[in-house]
């Protein structure tokens, strides 16, 4: 049975919730996992993707798939430096399923409405210094931008900065192309920048 409280004054109480939320498959949504949720351990970046997939559904820990090894090897980060890094959730934390077509399937709106509190209270609770949407229906939701024209840039967003990355997934072909590659190196620079300067601050919280 989901549980969710209106408000969350600690990630510990947030995660708990989270892990066992059903509210999508009480819904009637065909998602094949339970929650997806990364402990936190004091990340200061929050990496922001589309959902799970299979291999991240089936051990309950973001980006352990073809993916996330891409993204690793864009960013320059062993597995280990990018947990400590990057907080990671997504639009919805739980493996939607295949497409009937090709990949993985795209939550509906409502799944990402019913996911929505729990990404609103993270970033409030965390306040994460820099901010990555990874792939458009993360840009979507966090910038208001739709494509990924904005690749290589950064916006402002939740009081901090957002650099957006195109997704990693090997079912898409955009970073194929001389100039969108030109792009995300752009953007990963800009990412590794703030970054940089985030490691030169004092821990305050």
């Amino acid at each position: 049975m989901t549980r969710r409280r209106s408000s969350y004054r600690s990630l510990t109480s947030l995660q708990r919730d989270n892990r066992v939320c059903r509210a999508c498959a009480e819904a009637g949504f065909p998602i094949e996992s339970l929650s997806v949720v990364q402990p936190y351990a004091g990340q200061r970046a929050y990496m922001f993707g589309q959902a799970p997939g299979a291999v991240e559904g089936e051990e309950r820990r973001p980006w352990r798939g073809d993916a996330g090894r891409r993204l690793r090897r864009w960013l320059g980060l062993d597995e280990g430096e990018f947990y400590e890094t990057f907080y990671c959730a997504s639009v919805t934390r739980c493996y939607p399923g295949k497409d009937p077509k090709r990949g993985d399937r795209k939550p509906e709106r409502q799944e990402q409405e019913l996911c929505a509190p729990w990404r609103e209270w993270e970033l409030r609770l965390i306040r994460p210094e820099l901010i990555v949407p990874v792939g458009t229906l993360a840009i979507k939701q966090l910038l208001d931008l739709d494509g990924l024209s904005c690749i290589g840039g950064s916006f402002p967003c939740h009081g901090t900065v957002a650099v957006p990355l195109p997704h990693p997934s090997g079912a898409s072909a955009w970073t194929n192309d001389p100039g969108n590659r030109k792009r995300t190196e752009a953007a990963v620079e800009l990412i590794r920048e703030a970054l940089a300067q985030i490691g030169r601050k004092p821990l305050d919280r």
